[in-house]
């Protein structure tokens, strides 16, 4: 029996030494796989934990740049966009005791100046009283946050921002854009200029490293590495500030009385390209972006609503057979009064019916069987690239979010209807901005000018970058142009009475589009464009004012009273002398 205990007794002693054995195994196995992942797989994050932990690490913010309208007559810049100190109003819930909830939350509206929607919302965040942070108001105004703080009210605080400030408010919003924050809590430029010149605008952000003691100081100043910030660069814009003002307020007035849809408006310098109004409605207030009924508003209309033309296109169309010498203004041809092409009608509008007809009363009376016969003179294939040339189908290439393209395709599909209709501007699109500078290189002898809107950019160390004027092709020739230009003086003098400007022969043409709605063109929905320029004799404006689905029946009756107003108040504004 005892030699049976001591057996036993030595295979339990040799179990325990294994049991050790294997645990002590196990526990070096599972240090080295430790350590390999602390010095190997997470080395980056524990160094920089370390580093954090014996280091100061500050991010400096560099200032974003300005943005400045021009004032001609005055030459003073006005600012656009600047940064401005605000206040965010913050409260810490878990202060404020469940009985003063309720009166606090009516003193903090009340120096706010809270709708009571808004105050609303401010007493379901004071009433969370496990929370220790809830923002109450954006963007306050620091005589506010003064009176706020003035009045000691337990758990509000107020906090100093740099943000982002509009002085014009809602002016030319659209050609701005705005600022917002992104994921990370950076200040970013969305739409417009504000998106477009992000990085020029926002500048670098630089830092400062050293050393820190037990209480988080600085050690040795000395040991501090710093790499500074470089403030964004400041932004010189074409867009002539009192222009603008009057353009735009000309327009939202025809907005409202035509009860349109939306508008849009360009003014630009032919000779150069450069943007001198460039208006969209409705528009909102950069200040406020987030308060905007409805999103689309920060798409520049201008530039991303492309459309059915109309009849404005016909001046193209004649381009291209000037340029070609197959036509002159007094080439004749007789409206057959309506054409069936690939078993299409093609009609004039009101099924008028002209008989025989100048290529300059093609123009003055807007029909459509004459712009067609011109194209099929033409040609399809060389149409087409006239009317690449011109510009449309591809973006101008203006320095703004948003630009798109149009579409001209249809032009390149087989089919004799696709020109037909195209020459009179309709089953293609294109955007106002394109339809300005079409007309502006009509203006220019036929050079096509690429529209600009800022015309200096101006670095922290002084260094400048002027906007130098780009001619994109000679699109037609500089009599082709000429010719076509004493034409469309012959449509404001003979036919559109309306838009003659006192000592001044205008260019101009309207256009007046069904807008397309399943395949069908509707009777009662039409886009209006009014295109010109002005003095013919030397052009110094070309101005395109066009409305979506206003209340009228023709574009005489919207776009281009609208048109003669503005082009008016402009060509007084700079002082241009008359030619008539």
């Amino acid at each position: 029996m005892r030699m049976y205990h001591k057996s036993t007794q030595a295979i339990d002693d040799r179990s325990r030494v294994r049991v050790v054995a294997i645990f002590f195994l196990v526990l070096a196995i599972w240090i080295v796989v430790r350590l390999f992942m602390l010095q190997i797989v997470q080395h980056d994050y524990y160094a920089l934990f370390a580093l954090n932990s014996h280091e100061i690490y500050q991010r400096l913010h560099p200032d974003r740049g300005r943005i400045y309208f021009k004032d001609s007559r005055t030459k003073i810049e006005y600012p656009a966009a600047v940064n401005k100190e605000f206040f965010i109003v913050y409260a810490n819930p878990r202060e404020i005791s469940p009985e003063e909830t309720a009166t606090t939350s009516v003193q903090v509206g009340a120096l706010l100046g809270q709708t009571p929607e808004e105050q609303k919302t401010t007493l379901a965040k004071l009433s969370n009283h496990s929370d220790s942070y809830a923002v109450i108001a954006k963007k306050v105004p620091s005589d506010v946050a003064d009176r706020l703080t003035a009045a000691t009210l337990k758990g509000i605080y107020a906090t100093g921002v740099s943000m982002r400030y509009y002085p014009e408010g809602a002016l030319a919003g659209a050609v701005l854009g705005f600022t917002g924050s992104d994921s990370a809590g950076n200040i970013v430029g969305r739409y417009g200029i504000e998106g477009y010149w992000e990085k020029k605008l926002a500048g670098k952000g630089g830092f400062t490293m050293g050393e820190k003691g037990a209480l988080g100081s600085w050690i040795s100043l000395a040991d501090r590495t710093t790499v500074p910030s470089e403030n964004g660069a400041d932004l010189v814009l074409t867009i002539d500030r009192a222009v603008e003002s009057a353009a735009c307020e000309r327009l939202r007035q025809g907005l409202k009385d035509y009860n349109a849809k939306s508008a849009a408006l360009v003014l630009m310098n032919p000779k150069t390209g450069a943007i001198l109004a460039m208006c969209s409605l409705p528009d909102y207030d950069p200040n406020n972006y987030s308060k905007a009924d409805d999103l689309s508003v920060y798409n520049n209309t201008a530039i991303f609503t492309a459309y059915e033309p109309g009849s404005v296109f016909k001046a193209f169309t004649m381009g291209a057979g000037l340029d070609l010498g197959l036509v002159t203004p007094n080439t004749t041809y007789t409206d057959p009064c309506e054409r069936i092409i690939n078993g299409f009608h093609v009609r004039n509008a009101m099924q008028s019916c002209y008989g025989e007809q100048t290529m300059t009363e093609v123009l003055e009376k807007s029909i459509n069987t004459g712009a067609v016969w011109v194209e099929e003179k033409v040609g399809a294939d060389k149409f087409r690239q006239y009317i690449e040339k011109f510009g449309f189908g591809d973006k101008t290439g203006i320095a703004l979010n948003t630009e798109v393209s149009g579409d001209v395709s249809s032009l390149k599909k087989k089919g004799e209807i696709f020109g037909a209709n195209g020459s009179f501007g309709q089953g293609l699109t294109a955007t106002a901005l394109q339809v300005a500078a079409g007309y502006a290189a009509i203006a220019n002898g036929g050079k096509l000018m690429k529209p600009y809107v800022v015309d200096q950019v101006r670095y922290p160390g002084g260094e400048k970058e002027t906007a130098t004027p780009m001619v994109v092709e000679q699109v037609i020739s500089e009599h082709a142009a000429k010719l076509l230009g004493a034409m469309l003086v012959s449509v404001v003098e003979n036919h559109y009475k309306a838009a003659k400007i006192n000592t001044y022969y205008v260019v101009g043409k309207t256009g007046t589009a069904q807008i397309a709605e399943r395949g069908v063109y509707s009777d009662n929905r039409t886009n209006h464009t009014f295109a010109g320029f002005a003095p013919a004799a030397d052009p110094a404006l070309v101005l395109v004012v066009k409305y979506e689905e206003p209340e009228r029946k023709w574009a005489e009756q919207t776009a281009l009273p609208v048109f003669k107003d503005v082009m008016q108040f402009a060509l007084n504004y700079y002082a241009i002398p008359g030619d008539r």
